[in-house]
């Protein structure tokens, strides 16, 4: 039986699931290990906002069972996860970061993505802190306090899914489920410095999470290594009919294609993505491309075009979602929270209608691109974290509001639903994400990328873990 001691914090699901299968690690064992960790390190972080640990070892009972009766439990067999608020857990109340939601119903089963993994023989250890509504860039929630990252707790984790990515950077899980509309994967792995994907719109069904924006909103994962990210989206692939949005496609393996040599034609997105990144996040940008052999660069002119509207999708989307409880419980909102809605909730009609339009023409553009490029890279933020509480960020030489200005590289294509792996670069003292952007459907090509960047040594999470 394999010794659990600091280096088993940095398995990975991969191995974890491989050493739980063989016997040579107990998967109830290994989440004690795990459950210990948490109760040592979450009070500083704030990663969860509950522990689940009855209905955890009750899994990783089960999955040591099977193992024991020469059963297989699954390809995630005994992996320790979190998954974000907004995902509906059996029995407890998805509270979306909010505590209006606290007077709703709890949850009669477990969202879609949830049962997959458990099915899977991966073991639920908590719900993990957000940004209210999944409206924010920074975990700093006024009703659950912020999260704080693992890398400096001083700083920023990232938002939306902050907690759920802050938890694996601090190998408080193995991996976990964010949510993304307008980048809220994507941040918190560039903060964090972990490897995100946020699939094509349509890939992974979102039944029983909490919405945001029905035309934007996307479901992914978060891990420490490029073939944990894999293995886990394969898992939760699949079509299903309780969300309109599904794309009734095949489970297409993104595994299978890690191993093979990096051969694809990529380029450097300059323009709007390289002026408002900052030197790290060009750097390292410029970094990736040079390992992908990106010799090629392209401008999307109409990205500055696609962010204002996706601010503008967001908010009346957002402000139409809650406006009952706008009504009824103003007060009750986080104030940053409420103030967007507010103003979503004033915008004309015409506003959302060209909001659409310039949707359509951005999606055109960027279909263009990829008509000659197999991957487009950006960096993920404009700046790697910034302090909790830090009012402004600096772009182009001037400070502008750090929370809603953080996404402003991630917001454009989230807006037009096409896959995107954040590979995390380590600079001087702390790390910042890259996008590596793929056409729909191809995530395979994105996380092949992500490998080859993995094996190379360009792109990894920090490998001393906190204390």
């Amino acid at each position: 039986m394999m010794l659990l001691d600091h280096r088993t914090d940095m398995l990975g699901v991969v191995a974890i699931a491989r050493a739980v299968r063989s016997g040579r690690l107990s998967a109830l064992a290994l989440l004690e290990s795990r459950l210990a960790r948490i109760e040592r390190l979450n009070p500083s972080l704030n990663c969860f906002t509950e522990i689940l640990a009855d209905r955890a070892r009750r899994e990783a009972g089960a999955v040591d069972a099977m193992v024991a009766a020469g059963q297989d439990p699954g390809p995630l067999a005994g992996v320790p996860f979190g998954v974000k608020d907004n995902y509906d857990v059996a029995g407890r109340v998805t509270t979306a970061g909010s505590i209006i939601n606290r007077d709703r119903p709890a949850a009669v089963g477990d969202a879609v993505l949830l049962r997959r993994l458990t099915a899977s023989g991966a073991v639920l250890v908590g719900t993990q802190n957000m940004d209210e509504y999944a409206y924010g860039f920074t975990t700093e929630n006024a009703h659950y306090g912020p999260t704080r990252n693992p890398l400096d707790r001083e700083r920023s984790a990232g938002g939306s899914s902050g907690g759920s990515a802050a938890a694996v950077a601090a190998a408080l899980c193995d991996f976990s489920l964010g949510t993304d509309t307008n980048g809220s994967i994507r941040v918190p792995a560039s903060f964090c410095g972990i490897f995100g994907l946020k699939p094509t719109f349509g890939r992974l069904p979102r039944s029983g999470t909490f919405p945001f924006v029905h035309e934007l909103d996307h479901l992914g994962p978060f891990a420490r290594g490029v073939a944990d990210l894999a293995l886990v989206y394969d898992v939760i692939q699949g079509i299903d009919q309780g969300d309109d949005a599904c794309a009734q496609r095949p489970v297409e393996p993104a595994t299978p294609m890690l191993g093979e040599p990096w051969q694809g034609k990529a380029a450097l997105l300059t323009g709007w993505f390289e002026a408002k990144a900052d030197r790290q996040g060009r750097a390292a940008a410029a970094q990736i491309a040079e390992a992908l052999g990106a010799n090629a660069r392209v401008e999307l002119s109409r990205a500055a075009q696609a962010r204002a509207a996706a601010f503008v999708m967001t908010s009346a989307s957002g402000a139409n979602l809650h406006r009952e409880s706008l009504r009824r419980r103003a007060a009750d909102f986080d104030p940053a929270t409420r103030d967007r809605l507010l103003a979503g909730a004033l915008l004309p009609a015409d506003a959302v209608l060209q909001a659409q339009r310039v949707r359509t023409l951005f999606r055109e553009q960027l279909m263009s691109a990829f008509r000659q490029h197999d991957l487009l890279i950006a960096p993920a933020t404009p700046c790697a974290a910034p302090l909790l509480g830090q009012a402004t960020i600096e772009v182009e030489g001037y400070a502008v509001p750090a929370r809603p200005n953080i996404g402003l590289l991630a917001q454009p294509l989230s807006f037009v639903g096409v896959p995107i792996v954040s590979v995390p670069i380590m600079g001087e003292r702390l790390p910042i994400g890259v996008q590596l952007i793929a056409p729909p459907w191809a995530e395979a090509r994105a996380l092949q990328a992500a490998a080859h960047l993995e094996r190379l040594g360009i792109a990894g999470a920090p490998e001393d873990l906190p204390c």
